[in-house]
């Protein structure tokens, strides 16, 4: 700990943000990086923890609480107030394969752990986890290093969003020969097609996969197991396969007036605008636009903030945003407390984007649709409304309840239901025959990664559900280091 006070002396400070009415001309991210010295003050604020709660990732109360891939926090932030930020990268890599995705798009459960923050402002950890590896990449520090020795045994990863990504690196690092098959053109999974480009610019994502294949792995794109290649083939022509597909199938909302013409489901909606955009800076025009509509997100997470900021971008007439659930506090109450994930209301891009334009926070809570109604042409043209509130029934469950007399017309002509995701889509696992826990995932204890089937193992999404990509990143980590011992028998992967 280079600088006992430093907790005393020095103010949180973040990252600059182009203003909303700049940035939501384009498409790049818009966060203007931190100065080296300012950086360096920032890592000065930790406080080296005799118990660092920020890098002890578990689940409290449901929650994230500290970093799931167990970041050396302390470690690396003295590092960077020392100025030894090629020693904070080698500190980063331990643990974390990519650092520039969480360092954009992780909520940072380490932050709300953040022993700085039991009585002020925490550190500023995710910000000086993308500063160390962007400045990686700079440098020129991070090269690819493929293994020095090869074990002959094969694997297959399916999937690579996060969890596949992680998962091949460790196996690939171990020696083994990887290849990892992806269904879409592009690899990255989430990463690529389901995070707007604005929260995590693509060149990041193909960067990282171009070190990936100087270091050895084989990415097969265009490619859907169970669907083009039978997924008994994988059991014949490997010694082991990782699941990692995700958990893509979409929550829909099957109320009257669900066919109607401008409903979609919010990830056919983000896919095809950064696919589009990618492909033709969206002169192909095959993207589902906003321009010129009133647009309704059902659903308040981050993929909701991603359809209001992307459909801003498209130039929408208006965007609002329905929340079924209250709002959340501003600060943490007596039931939340410390290390626990904060659940306060939080204010992200897209909702700074249309208060600046419309005037107000375009969120709307304790907010049911009840149809969807359409013109004579089939197309959406409003929504009907209801206001709700949370009672507990007789079985001590809390129900959502109508308002009485608390009706509303909200006019729409695109509508994106972004109430999260049910779990696995396609037929990998009915082909492979791998047992599925209640919510449809596959069943694998966390941990051990293995289904029932010898050979075959299952992380991320995949298995755990709709999740955050920090905890994909750890699960593709430990599902190798499971693989590796299965094949060799023992493993020194972490």
């Amino acid at each position: 700990m280079g600088k006992p006070t430093g907790f005393i002396e020095y103010e949180r400070q973040l990252p600059s943000e182009a203003s909303p009415l700049l940035r939501i001309s384009h498409w790049n991210e818009f966060s203007v990086p931190l100065k080296e010295d300012v950086l360096q003050t920032q890592g000065a604020r930790c406080m080296d923890c005799g118990i660092p709660f920020c890098h002890t990732g578990k689940l409290i109360s449901g929650m994230a609480a500290g970093c799931p891939v167990n970041n050396l926090i302390p470690e690396w932030n003295d590092l960077v107030y020392q100025g030894q930020w090629r020693e904070a990268l080698e500190r980063l890599h331990k643990t974390n394969n990519f650092p520039e995705f969480t360092g954009r798009v992780c909520p940072a459960p380490c932050e709300g752990s953040c022993t700085v923050g039991l009585s002020g402002s925490p550190v500023t950890i995710k910000n000086i986890e993308k500063s160390i590896i962007d400045k990686g990449f700079a440098e020129g520090w991070v090269v690819p290093e493929p293994p020095a020795v090869r074990t002959g045994k094969k694997v297959a990863v399916v999937g690579s969003g996060p969890s596949g990504l992680a998962c091949a690196a460790q196996l690939n690092k171990a020696g083994h020969t990887v290849t990892v098959y992806e269904r879409a053109d592009r690899v990255g999974g989430l990463l690529m097609y389901g995070i707007p480009n604005m929260k995590l610019d693509k060149k990041y994502v193909q960067r990282r996969v171009e070190v990936l294949e100087a270091e050895g792995v084989t990415f097969v794109t265009n490619t859907e197991i169970g669907k083009d290649i039978p997924a008994s083939r994988l059991k014949e022509e490997f010694d082991a396969i990782v699941l990692c597909g995700g958990a893509t199938l979409g929550r829909d909302l099957n109320i009257e007036g669900r066919e109607l013409n401008g409903v979609h489901l919010a990830m056919e909606f983000l896919s095809k605008n950064t696919k589009s955009l990618l492909d033709s800076k969206h002169e192909d025009g095959q993207y589902i636009s906003a321009e010129g509509k009133d647009v309704i997100v059902i659903g308040g997470g981050d993929t909701g903030t991603d359809c209001v900021g992307t459909s801003i971008r498209h130039k929408c007439k208006s965007v609002t945003q329905f929340e079924i659930m209250p709002r959340s506090p501003e600060q943490r109450p007596a039931n939340n407390p410390w290390p626990e994930w904060p659940k306060v209301l939080k204010v992200d891009y897209g909702q700074e984007e249309a208060k600046e334009l419309q005037g107000e926070d375009p969120r709307h809570y304790l907010i049911n649709t009840k149809k969807f109604v359409g013109d004579e042409f089939g197309n959406v043209k409003e929504l009907h409304t209801v206001l709700i509130e949370w009672q507990m029934d007789p079985q001590g469950r809390f129900v959502p309840v109508e308002v009485p007399g608390s009706e509303k017309v909200y006019p729409a002509q695109l509508v994106m239901l972004a109430m999260g995701f049910m779990g696995p889509e396609g037929s990998v696992l009915d082909q492979l025959g791998v047992e599925k826990d209640p919510r449809s995932n596959a069943k694998a204890e966390y941990g051990s990664y293995a289904t029932n089937v010898a050979g075959v193992f299952a992380a991320g999404d995949m298995r755990r559900g709709q999740s955050l990509v920090v905890w994909a990143i750890n699960e593709g980590r430990e599902a190798a280091r499971e693989c590796d011992r299965f094949l060799m028998g023992s493993s020194n992967l972490p």
